[in-house]
């Protein structure tokens, strides 16, 4: 039997270039599936399967939040856990202008820009996670401590 192909991503090739260990899982993507999807599939619990979101302020400043995928950000509390007035969605043409990545297959390895990345506490807390790998239906399973390992991550207690 062949083995299917990894698409080599910017995410994938930050991975590698910090010389992280991870694994790659690959699932069928489904519009409007979300993570609930990719846990499904991949038989594991939806909490593990984190979201990477970006947003931004009431300037247009941009950030990136990543929460569990069985969880949502309240952008009240997230603005006021940063000091700005108020925090929304990018939409998915400015985010993509900001990541290099379509929305559905963003991962927060790899971006075109630095982004600031806040990250809900209760992800470090998990022995592993599964996170965009840069491309719809591409998983990367890591340890959290990848995170703080490549980028400089703001915790927060943003989900409910």
């Amino acid at each position: 039997m062949a083995r299917k192909k990894i698409p080599v991503t910017p995410g994938i090739r930050r991975l590698k270039a910090v010389k992280a260990d991870f694994t790659v899982h690959q699932y069928a993507y489904e519009g409007k599936g979300g993570t609930a999807n990719a846990a499904r599939q991949l038989k594991v619990d939806e909490h593990q399967v984190i979201k990477t979101l970006v947003l931004e302020d009431e300037t247009k400043t941009p950030l990136m939040v990543l929460m569990h995928g069985d969880l949502e950000v309240s952008t009240k509390a997230l603005a006021r856990t940063i000091g700005v007035k108020s925090i929304t969605p990018c939409e998915p043409a400015t985010a993509r202008r900001h990541t290099g990545y379509e929305v559905g297959g963003t991962s927060p390895f790899g971006l075109l820009k630095d982004l600031p990345v806040y990250v809900e506490a209760s992800i470090m807390d998990l022995p592993k996670i599964f996170i965009n790998g840069g491309k719809k239906g591409l998983l990367v399973e890591i340890s959290p401590e990848v995170i703080r390992n490549v980028f400089d991550p703001v915790l927060v207690k943003v989900g409910r």
